[in-house]
C-alpha cells in the first residue's frame, strides 16, 4: 500500500491508514492525539516521562485505540512506518526524532498546524498573535474585546488551551484568538488567519532557532496567507519587514500600531485616546476613538505601562479587522484583568513599591518593565537561553538604583553591567529555593529609597531554580509579604 498523502487531508477526508506519531503527551500532545484518533488515524504517542498524570492520559488514549509508549528513551526514535509527526512545542528540529522524520520525508506539523488542517468547512476564523513579548496579554485583551462584542472567541494556543481542542469542539466558535509561539510556527505552513500580528522581534530562543534570522523568519510565518490584515509594530521595523516578505491573500492590508499619532492606515495615540485610522471609512480625514488610557488603568488607578498600551492597540487592530465596533473595544479593554506575574503590584513598604513581573523571561520583556519606572532596584537572572544583556543595560542604566542577581546565568548579566553601567551596585544571591527570595528581598530593600520600585523582571527563564515563572513570582511575593510583616 502506498503512503497516504497527508498533505492533502482535512477533517472531512478519510484518515484511515494514516500512521501518526505524537511526540509528547503534555496538554497539546494529548489534544493532538485525541483529535487524530477521532478522525481515524493510527496513532502512536511517545513520551520520555512516566508520571501519574501521563499514565492517566495514556489509559484514556489506549481505550480509544492509540498505542502509548512512556518512559526513558521513548522519543529517541520513531517507528518504522510513519506518515506524520506532531512534536510537542519546543522540540528543536535537531532533536533525533525530528531530524529522523525530516530525513525520511515524514510530514512534521505543530499542533496548531494540525488544528488548522482539521478545521471543519466554514469553521471560525483565526485572529493570531505572536512576538517575543506581550503575546498572552494581547490575546487575553482580544478575548475580552470579542466577548464584549457578544462573540464566542476564546483565547487558545500557546496560552494553554490547545487549538485542536477548540477546532474539534462540536459546538464550534464564532472566532478564535490564537497565541502562537515561534516553536509552533516553525512547523506550520498552511495556517491562513483572518488577521495576525507580530508584536515585536527581539533576541530569544536563539539556541533553538540557530540565530535571530531563523527566529524572525518563524515569527513571520504568521502573516502567510492572511486574508484581511497584517498588524505590525511601527516601533519595530523588523515586524514591518516580515509583512513585506509575506505571501498574503489579495486585498489583505498592512496595519501598523504606534504609541505616537497614527498615520492613515494605522492605530495609535492622540493625546490619551487610542485612535483608529485604519478601519474607518473617512480615515484620511478622521479617526475613531476606541478607548482612553484611563480604560487601561490598573486596579489602583496607576497609568498603564507603554508596552501595555501597545498590546491594547494590537488587540484592538485584530478585533477591528474582524469587524468589532469601537464601543466593544472600549468595553473589552475596560473589562480586561491582567494575569498574574505581569507587572503585578505586590505591596508598598516604607515608600518602596514591590512589583512582580516574573513573566519577563527575556531581555526585551525586562527592558519594557524597567522603562515603566524611573528608579529601580532590579531583580534579574535565571537561564538566559543564549541571549545577551548589553542593549538592555545601556538603555536602562540611568534607571537602576542597584541590581540583585540570581540564577545560573547571572554572570552574563553581571558582565554586561560591569561594561555598560559600572557605577550601579550589584549583589549576587546564591541560595536554595526555600530562602532565596527572602535574601533577594532583604538585599533589594537595603538598596531601595523612598519612591523606588523593587522590580522582579528577570529577563531569563526560571527552570534552573523553579518549576516555572509562576513559582518564581509566587516565591517573590511571599518573601515581600514576610518582609512587610517584619517592618510593620
Amino acid at each position: 500500500m502506498s503512503a497516504p498523502d497527508v498533505d492533502r487531508l482535512g477533517r472531512e477526508d478519510s484518515w484511515e491508514g494514516v500512521r501518526a506519531v505524537v511526540a509528547g503527551l503534555g496538554v497539546s500532545g494529548y489534544a493532538a492525539a485525541d483529535a487524530l484518533v477521532q478522525v481515524g488515524a493510527q496513532v502512536t504517542i511517545l513520551d520520555d516521562g512516566d508520571t501519574d498524570q501521563l499514565r492517566d492520559r495514556a489509559q484514556i488514549l489506549e481505550v480509544l485505540g492509540a498505542d502509548v509508549r512512556l518512559g526513558s528513551g521513548a522519543t529517541a526514535t520513531m517507528p518504522d512506518r510513519v506518515d506524520l509527526l506532531v512534536p510537542y512545542p519546543g522540540l528543536p528540529p535537531r532533536t533525533p526524532i525530528v531530524a529522523e522524520a525530516l530525513g525520511r520525508d515524514v510530514a512534521v506539523w505543530s499542533e496548531p498546524e494540525l488544528a488548522w488542517r482539521l478545521r471543519a468547512p466554514g469553521a471560525a476564523p483565526w485572529l493570531a498573535v505572536t512576538g517575543t513579548n506581550g503575546k498572552t496579554t494581547t490575546v487575553q485583551m482580544l478575548e475580552s474585546i470579542l466577548a464584549a462584542a457578544g462573540l464566542r472567541g476564546p483565547a487558545v494556543g500557546n496560552i494553554g488551551v490547545p487549538v485542536t481542542e477548540a477546532v474539534m469542539d462540536p459546538l464550534g466558535y464564532d472566532v478564535l484568538a490564537v497565541e502562537l509561539s515561534s516553536f509552533q510556527l516553525h512547523f506550520a505552513d498552511r495556517i491562513a488567519c483572518e488577521a495576525s500580528a507580530v508584536l515585536n522581534v527581539a533576541d530569544d530562543h536563539l539556541d533553538w532557532h540557530g540565530g535571530r534570522d531563523g527566529y524572525a523568519a518563524d515569527k513571520g510565518r504568521i502573516y502567510e496567507h492572511v486574508a484581511r490584515a497584517c498588524v505590525y509594530n511601527v516601533a519595530d521595523p523588523a515586524t514591518e519587514q516580515l509583512v513585506r516578505a509575506a505571501d498574503v491573500a489579495e486585498g489583505a492590508r498592512a496595519v501598523g500600531f504606534t504609541l505616537g499619532v497614527p498615520s492613515v492606515g494605522m492605530l495609535g495615540m492622540v493625546d490619551d485616546v487610542l485612535a483608529d485610522r485604519a478601519f474607518v471609512e473617512e480615515r484620511h480625514t478622521s479617526a475613531a476613538e476606541l478607548a482612553t488610557l484611563s480604560d487601561l488603568a490598573g486596579p489602583a488607578g496607576e497609568p498603564p505601562a507603554p508596552h501595555v498600551v501597545a498590546n491594547a492597540l494590537a488587540a484592538a487592530a485584530l478585533a477591528r479587522a474582524h469587524g468589532v465596533a469601537p464601543a466593544a473595544v472600549r468595553k473589552g479593554l475596560r473589562g480586561y484583568e491582567p494575569g498574574a506575574h505581569r507587572i503585578q503590584r505586590v505591596d508598598e513598604v516604607e515608600g518602596v513599591t514591590y512589583v512582580d513581573d516574573s513573566k519577563a523571561t527575556n531581555p526585551h520583556a525586562a527592558l519594557s518593565s524597567l522603562q515603566a519606572y524611573p528608579s529601580v532596584v532590579w531583580v534579574a537572572g535565571g537561564q538566559a537561553k543564549g541571549t545577551r544583556f548589553e542593549d538592555l543595560v545601556t538603555r536602562a542604566a540611568d534607571r537602576l538604583r542597584a541590581v540583585v542577581l540570581i540564577g545560573a546565568d547571572r554572570a552574563t548579566i553581571h558582565e554586561a553591567l560591569r561594561r555598560h553601567a559600572p557605577e550601579v551596585p550589584v549583589v549576587e544571591v546564591a541560595a536554595g529555593k526555600d530562602v532565596l527570595m527572602d535574601r533577594v528581598v532583604d538585599a533589594a530593600a537595603g538598596f531601595a529609597r523612598m519612591g523606588d520600585t523593587v522590580l522582579l523582571a528577570p529577563g531569563c527563564a526560571s527552570f534552573d531554580q523553579f518549576t516555572g515563572y509562576a513559582e518564581r513570582g509566587d516565591s517573590f511575593a511571599a518573601a515581600v509579604a514576610r518582609y512587610a510583616a517584619s517592618r510593620r
